[in-house]
């Protein structure tokens, strides 16, 4: 628990974490188990995570939940993984709404099969007045796909004549990404000790402080969250500028 060690500084905790969780697979093989075996103990680290989360004031939370990539795996464990993503949503909506979880959903969610659309829909409508914790779940998401459909959507926009070429920046290209209307993340966490951010909010972690645990996320639980926040506490955000510079 955080409270049983140095007490977080709100005023510097981080607005956005956004977590790739990594480690299933690995964490079922040590065990003799099959992939899916992981996965199903991974919805308790997602729990405890979540609840941490609210606790402590972060205000937006992304979790990297199935990749575009991740459709091109075994069908059994996609299927799988399917099964246990509507079978999650039904247990757990009413405690997010409870709490007040909000839950969001980015990605290319056409490929998710009809009864996960479904399920995601009614936790989408169910929570939607909800604004403790804003959880996003990255489904059938990558960088790459979102980078494309937002130059897609600017443009058919400028075929239109509602853009012109010369006022696309920064800003307009983000407010075409799938995250339009979350905060980009200050801080993302990978589990499983791999050090790479494999097509994830690529656009969005530009600024983000990247850490890196060995933890397999069958294992992760709060305490982890909590010395992640901690290490971020201790790190010196510039943006470009010299130390100096900051107030």
């Amino acid at each position: 628990m955080a409270d049983q060690f140095t007490p977080i500084d709100k005023a510097q905790l981080p607005q956005h974490v956004a977590i790739i969780m990594d480690g299933n697979g690995r964490w079922a093989k040590e065990r003799g188990e099959d992939r899916l075996f992981g996965h199903l103990h991974g919805v308790q680290s997602v729990r405890d995570v979540v609840e941490a989360s609210a606790e402590w004031g972060i205000r937006y939370l992304t979790l990297y939940a199935f990749s575009t990539e991740n459709w091109d795996r075994p069908q059994a464990e996609v299927s799988g993984l399917m099964e246990l993503l509507v079978n999650t949503i039904r247990k757990e909506v009413e405690q997010l709404k409870k709490n007040g979880i909000r839950l969001h959903v980015i990605g290319d969610l056409s490929m998710l099969p009809p009864t996960a659309r479904q399920e995601l829909t009614e936790a989408l409508e169910l929570t939607a007045e909800n604004d403790q914790l804003h959880l996003i779940m990255a489904l059938s998401y990558s960088g790459r796909w979102d980078l494309t459909q937002a130059f897609r959507r600017m443009a058919d926009k400028v075929l239109a004549g509602e853009l012109r070429p010369e006022s696309i920046d920064a800003q307009t290209i983000s407010d075409h990404l799938a995250t339009q209307k979350f905060p980009d993340p200050e801080l993302m966490i990978r589990t499983s000790g791999e050090h790479r951010i494999s097509n994830f909010l690529l656009y969005q972690l530009a600024y983000a402080e990247l850490y890196f645990t060995d933890t397999l996320w069958p294992d992760f639980r709060r305490q982890h969250l909590y010395e992640a926040l901690m290490d971020y506490q201790q790190r010196e955000r510039r943006f470009g500028k010299t130390s100096e510079q900051l107030p």
